[in-house]
């Protein structure tokens, strides 16, 4: 899944103020999906900031992919809205997604085609002007210039993971979406990604809503979290201070305090 944007020719439209002022890049209100009886997200509202790195954290079935569907276009919401830089998603579907882009482990890129044919593909896709220079930029700038011509189903994870990010911000993005990004990585491949990820928010111009299981690396990425448990946001803020406001040693263990809890019932130290 590479969630491309749709080239379908889009109604004019003007950015809504209302949501999104300058620097918010992703403006998600009282989002909603039933699936049946079951409320997969459940209104949910967030936003995500330039140059922020938000952690979408929670246990498996929590609702993170099933937002990130939503807010890639995949899925449509019940209810809610999303704008992406400003653009309703509903109602601009192609102005919105042109504004963002995906990486996760579990979308691989062709394995029958080589580092650069995969990004001039998806630079194609993304109709991304200059796309030779960005090409040779990408490959220089992920460290993938000797990798050039080797296909991507050879390559180890590491060097995946590299090549699906240079994917992701081809198209310059405002808003990058991750998912698990250092899921099948070993603890110094994982260091590098991080690091490259910190550089792209610290130094570029958009915003990254990022999903993970391990807290150590998102102590040390995210800006701000948001813990999501059975659809529901149960908790904001700083994850290097939450855990000492809410009566937790590590991050860790608020997380797996918050996802033991039954909704509605009280957590200690959680308001």
């Amino acid at each position: 899944m590479h969630a491309p944007p749709d080239h379908h020719r889009a109604p004019e439209f003007r950015a809504e103020s209302a949501p999104s002022g300058p620097d918010v890049v992703l403006s998600v209100a009282e989002l909603y999906k039933r699936y049946g009886e079951i409320a997969a997200v459940d209104r949910i509202s967030f936003q995500v900031r330039r140059r922020e790195v938000v952690g979408l954290l929670g246990p498996n079935g929590a609702g993170k992919t099933t937002t990130i569907n939503m807010i890639l276009g995949v899925l449509s919401p019940t209810t809610g809205r999303i704008h992406i830089a400003g653009i309703d998603l509903q109602r601009h579907r192609a102005a919105a997604l042109a504004q963002a882009n995906f990486s996760a482990v579990y979308a691989a890129l062709p394995g029958n085609l080589t580092v650069e044919q995969n990004l001039r593909f998806f630079g194609l896709v993304y109709s991304v002007a200059g796309l030779g220079e960005r090409v040779e930029t990408l490959l220089e700038n992920f460290d993938l210039l000797r990798l050039r011509n080797t296909k991507c189903g050879l390559l180890s994870s590491g060097e995946q993971t590299r090549v699906a990010l240079a994917k992701a911000v081809l198209n310059r993005p405002r808003l990058l979406l991750l998912d698990e990004p250092t899921a099948s990585l070993d603890p110094s491949a994982a260091q590098t990604i991080r690091t490259r990820i910190r550089e792209l928010a610290v130094d570029g111009d958009c915003g990254i809503l990022w999903t993970s299981h391990n807290m150590y690396e998102v102590e040390a990425v995210c800006d701000r979290v948001l813990f999501l448990s059975r659809g529901k946001i149960l908790l904001e803020g700083d994850p290097r201070r939450l855990p000492a406001q809410h009566g937790a040693a590590t991050l860790e263990e608020l997380f797996i305090r918050l996802a033991r809890e039954p909704l509605g019932d009280p957590v200690q130290g959680v308001p």
